[in-house]
Parts: C-alpha cells; sequence; structure tokens
C-alpha cells in the first residue's frame, strides 16, 4: 500500500512512481548523507522516477544540532510534514535519518499503515557516547546502550533497512537489530575524481598524507595527526575541534573546506590517504581517494576494512603509523581507479536503493 493509489484510466500513460525521502540531513548542509542522496536522486530522476526529498529548510523553524551547528533540526514537524506528503502522494517513502523529520514519518506511515525504508548512514550511539565520556569518560557505556535501543527503535517497523556493508550488518545484528536489511553501497564521480598530475603541495615534505572529512572529535584525528611521519600532513574539512587541532599540531597545514575540482586535486595532489576514524559506517571520502589513484589507510574497522578489499588499495591494522608505511607501497594508481569505476557507481546504488522496496 501506498499513499499514492490512484489507478490510471483505461488507455493512460502510466505516470512516473512517486519516490518521497524524508531526511534531517539536506541542503544546505554539506556532508556525506547529503551527498549520497543527491547522486541517488539524480539517478533515480534518469531512470524515470519522480523524486522529492523532504529536508528541515522546508520548515518554518529550525534549531541547530547540539554539537553540529551547521546541522539544523526542525522541532515538532508533523502537522506539516503529513501535509506535504499528503499532498505529493508518494508511491514509496523513506525515512533516511533518526532526526525529528525521520521520526515524523515514521510515526505518520506506522499511523496510517504506509509501508517505509530507512537507512542506517551515522554511528550515532559511538557519536553521542565519545562526546558524553570526554568530560565525564563513566557515562560513554550507559550513553552508548540507551543511543542503541534509541536507534534500534527507530528502524525496527521499517520494511527494509539499508545498509553500506557486510561488516555494519554483522554489528548492528550484535546489538540484536531485527529488522531486514539490504545493501546499498555509495558512488564516486570519475568524470571528477581521477588520478592525476600533482599540481599542489610543492613547498611541502614528500611524501603528503591527507585526511578529508569533518573535523570533530569523533573522527580520531589525534591518531593521525599525532602519529610519527617523515613526510607532511594536510587535513581538508572544518568542523568543531579545527581551532583546538590548529594549535596542538602547528606543523599540519589545514585546508578547510574544498568541494568539486579543487577537492579531487587534493586527492590527487597527496601519496595517501589517511582515515582515523573508527565510527563511521562507510566513508565516501575512501572511494574518491582510491578513484584519485591514493592508497589507504586506516584502521580495521567497519567500512576501510570493506573497501580495502584489496592488497594493492592499501592497508589496515591497529597500527595506524605501520599501516601508512605499508599502504605507500600498495599497488598502482590505475588500478585503484579502475577497482573504483568497477565496484562503486552511483546507479548501481540508485537501484539497490529501489529494490529495497520490493
Amino acid at each position: 500500500m501506498s499513499m499514492n493509489d490512484r489507478a490510471p484510466e483505461t488507455g493512460a500513460l502510466q505516470t512516473a512512481k512517486k519516490v518521497l525521502i524524508v531526511s534531517d540531513a539536506w541542503h544546505p548542509q554539506v556532508n556525506g548523507v547529503v551527498r549520497t542522496y543527491e547522486h541517488i536522486c539524480e539517478e533515480l530522476e534518469e531512470m524515470g522516477y519522480d523524486v522529492r526529498i523532504i529536508g528541515p529548510a522546508d520548515f518554518p523553524k529550525t534549531f541547530p544540532m547540539p554539537g553540529y551547528d551547521e546541522i539544523r533540526l526542525a522541532p515538532f514537524p508533523y502537522r506539516r510534514l503529513a501535509a506535504m506528503m499528503a499532498s505529493y502522494r508518494p508511491d514509496h517513502i523513506h525515512a533516511a535519518t533518526e532526526g525529528p523529520l525521520g521520526w515524523a514519518t515514521r510515526k505518520i506511515c506506522l499511523r496510517h499503515g504506509y509501508p517505509f525504508t530507512t537507512t542506517y548512514h551515522t554511528q550515532f550511539p559511538d557519536y553521542a557516547a565519545k562526546r558524553a565520556a570526554r568530560y565525564l569518560p563513566f557515562l560513554y557505556k550507559p550513553v552508548h546502550s540507551a543511543a542503541k535501543n534509541y536507534i534500534r527503535r527507530f528502524h525496527a517497523p521499517s520494511h527494509c533497512m539499508m545498509v553500506a556493508t557486510q561488516s555494519l550488518e554483522d554489528e548492528l545484528k550484535g546489538w540484536d537489530f531485527t529488522v531486514p536489511m539490504h545493501r546499498m553501497t555509495r558512488g564516486v564521480n570519475t568524470d571528477l575524481f581521477y588520478p592525476g598530475p600533482k599540481n599542489l603541495f610543492g613547498d611541502l615534505k614528500r611524501p603528503v598524507a591527507l585526511y578529508v572529512g569533518r573535523v570533530a572529535i569523533e573522527k580520531n584525528l589525534e591518531a593521525f595527526l599525532g602519529m610519527e611521519w617523515a613526510g607532511s600532513k594536510v587535513v581538508v574539512g572544518d568542523g568543531p575541534a579545527m581551532a583546538e587541532l590548529r594549535e596542538k599540531f602547528p606543523e599540519t597545514r589545514f585546508a578547510g573546506k574544498k568541494v568539486g575540482h579543487e577537492l579531487a586535486d587534493h586527492y590527487r595532489s597527496s601519496d595517501l590517504f589517511v582515515f582515523p576514524s573508527k565510527t563511521d559506517t562507510f566513508g565516501i571520502v575512501l572511494i574518491e581517494a582510491l578513484a584519485c589513484g591514493l592508497p589507504i589507510a586506516g584502521y580495521d574497522v567497519t567500512g576501510p576494512r570493506d573497501i580495502v578489499s584489496e592488497p594493492f588499495l592499501g592497508a589496515v591494522g591497529d597500527d595506524l603509523a605501520r599501516c601508512c608505511l605499508t599502504a605507500l607501497s600498495c599497488g598502482r594508481p590505475e588500478d585503484r581507479f579502475n577497482h573504483v569505476r568497477a565496484n562503486y557507481t552511483w546507479r548501481r546504488a540508485a537501484e539497490q536503493f529501489m529494490e529495497a522496496f520490493a
């Protein structure tokens, strides 16, 4: 059953199926969730679907998410969201995130008997627990447990929960998630991200180790910035820990936020991509770096362990510095680019997204 239960008249052209995605993470935010749905929506529209995304900007009042000032949340969205959904009358409904909009979507669907899907995008239990334990370490376990219960309850009635990797699915099942799970990978625009000349960092000592992403406590950046390294370290991105890390690691180049061709040039001009995070569910930046020819170094955790599936892609383990040295001698840039082009496309991700509704 869907909200759009109108049958076409005899001889009438079949109208495009309507797909509604409701997300607490959407424009003007810039993050992995937003980028994922940007690309999936493009592909779905090319495939002939009518797609609409509802985000916080569609509501008159928002407030900043604690610890993430750039993320705005829409309080008490139920009535307005219900009216918007009734007006659009979607055939498929997807609650992308576990914020106020996601919970309101869930409530509307359960109240009216509409099936809906969800995606596990963010390791919210780890994020919440790390932030709570930064000042009160004893809070880590209770906060982590409470957050797991919160997330598990949100996804429980979903027709299907999409997950990016097998190790993430295994982890969630270990947390007693019983909702049906479906794989949805991610993609790379290989017209933008590809190996090429190193036009930047001519003034830096080689090898250049690069990190791209949010500059925040949950990304474990100090493990990267504090490790011994004979070359240079570059951080691309912004976040609440920027000022503290700039002061603590003055030898690191903090390049700020980069997008598009400028971001691709930063990848290409580096020698190695380092991913110190232990709390990501995938890491689109990993496959962007591989597409630009860089080997990956990271911990043996969900995300890096799934993506670094062959020796020529890089190295994962418990010793980040050793993984960095190993990764520098792994394979050829063109092999990494070809691997990404063969295995990570946004068209396949969009197809998997729609398969979850079956």
